[in-house]
């Protein structure tokens, strides 16, 4: 299982570190990420899996809504069985 982990917000230092050391922490293996700066805007869009996560889905999506609001970014959590549904129509 994967889930698709969307951030975009003010490009600061220690982003991709943040978001990326809260998937280590919960067990979130990242499989695929592209990041981008357009002006002084930060978008990334990270592929994880979560088969082997050491938190419920809920929990780890939580814990990355927290890191959100503690470094002013807007991140979301999708996971790929609702993505692909989203997308299949």
């Amino acid at each position: 299982m994967k889930a698709v982990i969307t951030v975009v917000g003010h490009d600061t230092v220690g982003i991709v570190a943040d978001v990326s050391a809260e998937c280590a922490k919960n067990n979130a293996n990242i499989v695929d990420i592209t990041q981008k700066v357009v002006s002084d805007y930060f978008t990334m869009i990270l592929l994880v899996e979560i088969d082997k996560l050491s938190v419920s889905f809920s929990d780890f999506s939580d814990a990355l809504a927290l890191l959100a609001q503690k470094r002013n970014l807007e991140i979301r959590v999708m996971h790929e069985d609702i993505f692909n549904t989203m997308h299949r129509i």
